[in-house]
């Protein structure tokens, strides 16, 4: 496991999503832990000792990953689920529109499944 290496020099194709059901000892881990990358106590790391301590388990995952460290990943991300939720898709094109309308869109267009994207002058 490593904290968010460069993609060249990663050692798998293979990310952590950020969700753990962790075992208490790494608590303890933690506290003894070492600063990591950007100088910080990194989960990353502890689980890393915690690895060499117990087994730890993972659920692969297939799908789009977003980055929502990253303010655009972010944006991508609410948009994206915003647009794919029935009950959220109707409400939130209108919002966008809006927006359209606002700055004078000459036109929105919409393939809710895929993007949205507005022409503006």
């Amino acid at each position: 496991m490593v904290e968010k290496p460069d993609v060249d020099k990663a050692p798998s194709n293979i990310a952590i999503l950020g969700r753990y059901i962790i075992t208490p000892a790494i608590f303890d881990i933690l506290e003894n832990q070492e600063p990591g990358k950007g100088g910080e106590i990194q989960l990353t790391d502890a689980l890393q000792t915690l690895a060499d301590q117990e087994a730890i388990y993972a659920y692969n995952f297939e799908g789009r990953r977003y980055d929502v460290g990253d303010k655009l990943g972010f944006l991508e991300a609410t948009v994206d689920f915003a647009l794919k939720r029935p009950e959220l898709r109707d409400e939130f094109m209108e919002f966008l529109r809006s927006k359209g309308e606002h700055k004078k869109a000459k036109e929105v267009k919409v393939n809710v499944m895929d993007e949205v994207a507005i022409d503006a002058e």
